[in-house]
């Protein structure tokens, strides 16, 4: 049984590292984008990094909070993403997810706080995220 366990933990594992971002050590981020995240972020130290695509993450816990940042190569901010509770997504999008997602489990809920000023919200169902704005209109779906 043990060895069922273990490789079933491996073979998630394996499949989340090629889902998710690739993680990258402190060096092989650019300059540019670690001083953007010092004046955005000042005092946080314990950062771990990753690339998306082109953009660069950085995820760390700022005031309890489990936050991540996402930068162009040149250090452009783009969004920050914060981890909220479910019960903390606004009142439409709740009412969204009742009506249109009766018996999907909601297991992480972040609030995206983009460059440009707007505001998004995140529901995650097992693989799947749903973006709303603010008033409850589903923006798009993102499959992991």
């Amino acid at each position: 049984m043990k060895k069922v366990i273990f490789l079933s933990f491996a073979a998630i594992s394996l499949f989340s590292t090629f889902c998710h971002a690739q993680k990258l050590s402190e060096a092989k981020v650019p300059a540019a984008v670690k001083s953007a995240q010092e004046r955005k972020f000042p005092g946080i130290t314990k950062i771990t990094w990753s690339k998306e695509e082109n953009d660069f993450e950085s995820e760390f816990t700022l005031n309890g909070k489990t936050m991540s940042a996402i930068y162009d190569p040149n250090g452009n901010w783009i969004e920050t993403e914060t981890a909220i509770t479910v019960t903390a997504l606004p009142q439409p999008i709740l009412k969204y997810i009742s009506q249109h997602m009766a018996g999907m489990r909601i297991k992480e809920a972040a609030r995206v706080d983009k460059a440009d000023g707007s505001i998004a919200y995140e529901a995650e169902t097992g693989n799947t995220d749903y973006v709303f704005d603010a008033t409850g209109k589903l923006l798009k779906t993102e499959k992991d």
